[in-house]
């Protein structure tokens, strides 16, 4: 399991770059306006403004080409950390926008964040096998190496350390409280870790890091055997030799865990203002649609585009893979087939001390949603 991948050294960072690209967005949090009260409504629709990432299955709402369905819709872009800081303590400058859904749990059961409830809409989900990183002159090799090890993270609780943990006990009889955790005042991609990315339960032993390093530097020093991190390291990304992933093809060990569990980790959510909702009450549905549909226009661009558009050349039997492992909708909207990932997740979060209370889907996702299904374009 450990191994021999690296990176180059002219390779960059995609999710860094992606991370960056969606903060290139100048317009203060004070200016964007998600209900206007001194702008008319367009062809008698109420102004609306949503929020989040420019991914591929969201490019039908970026791009206009998917209505918000008795609104007049305007897609920005934003990082998560921006989006998360808005709707829970920020400006709540939008009304519908993507979440971290793990710091939306934690401000929901141990705060009584009610601003926003959710949609099962999830625009970020992936796989955390990949997210382990340690030193090749060390002795970790495979999970169970972890135990009585040092690990450093920039987020103790956010939703990808939060899955890591989690499948580290369930598949591999790891423990947090048999980790040394080292949690870093700063991230190596300069991102700002929110409150609810920093729960630290009693009973598992963490320490704060050195003041000015960030969890690339103490791995890079030897300060710590490994890093648990949503984005890769930026020694990795530099292509230090003796910084590598700790499951080296990951892509087989991700694969191997969804065929085991049916769970497809998720990431972030769609989350909307319930005061807007109260004004609106068809909102949610009107939004969970949109989204739906602009993800298969996504579908059907994605065909196009492996055919000869694309310039990788076996992307097209990627996408051929994908759909034969997890089905053809295999980026699903809606409750039913996504009930496991999520009750794993709220289980995760309880078992770990971060949460409070053991969540339900009832109560954060709107009542109007939970028996919706996906729509095409």
């Amino acid at each position: 399991m450990g191994g021999s991948e690296k990176t180059k050294s002219d390779v960059k960072a995609s999710r860094r770059q992606f991370i960056a690209a969606g903060a290139l967005t100048g317009v203060a949090l004070a200016e964007r306006r998600v209900w206007s009260q001194t702008e008319a409504p367009i062809a008698n629709k109420p102004m609306l403004s949503l929020a989040g990432y420019a991914y591929d299955r969201v490019q039908g709402l970026v791009d206009g080409r998917v209505p918000v369905e008795g609104f007049h819709a305007k897609f920005e872009q934003a990082n998560i950390y921006a989006l998360n800081a808005n709707a829970m303590g920020g400006e709540q400058a939008w009304s519908v926008q993507e979440i971290g859904l793990h710091p939306y749990m934690l401000a929901y059961a141990n705060d009584s964040f009610r601003d926003y409830a959710l949609v099962p809409v999830f625009p970020l989900r992936m796989f955390r096998h990949r997210s382990i990183f340690v030193r090749t002159d060390g002795d970790i090799k495979t999970p169970a190496d972890l135990r009585g090890k040092t690990v450093a993270t920039p987020g103790y609780s956010q939703s990808s350390l939060t899955w890591i943990r989690g499948f580290l006990k369930h598949e591999y009889g790891v423990l947090p409280e048999e980790i040394n955790w080292v949690v870093t005042s700063k991230s190596s991609d300069q991102g700002a870790v929110s409150k609810n990315e920093s729960v630290f339960p009693s009973g598992v032993p963490i320490v704060r890091g050195p003041v000015g390093k960030d969890e690339s530097d103490l791995l890079q020093s030897g300060d710590v055997d490994a890093v648990f991190h949503a984005l890769e390291p930026k020694a990795y990304i530099d292509g230090d030799p003796n910084i590598v992933r700790l499951f080296g093809d990951y892509r087989k060990i991700e694969r191997g865990y969804f065929t085991k569990t049916g769970i497809f980790p998720i990431m972030h959510a769609v989350a909307i203002r319930r005061d807007i909702v109260k004004k609106h009450p068809q909102l949610p549905v009107a939004v969970f649609n949109a989204y739906s549909q602009a993800k298969h226009l996504m579908y059907s661009d994605l065909q196009k585009q492996t055919a000869f558009m694309m310039s990788l050349p076996w992307a097209g039997k990627e996408l051929e893979e994908t759909r034969l492992l997890l089905g053809e909708n295999f980026w699903p909207y809606g409750i039913k087939p996504n009930r496991k990932a999520l009750e794993a997740l709220f289980l995760y979060s309880y078992e770990q001390g971060l949460s409070k209370k053991q969540l339900t889907i009832e109560e954060l996702f709107d009542p109007t949603t939970l028996e919706l299904d996906d729509v095409e374009a």
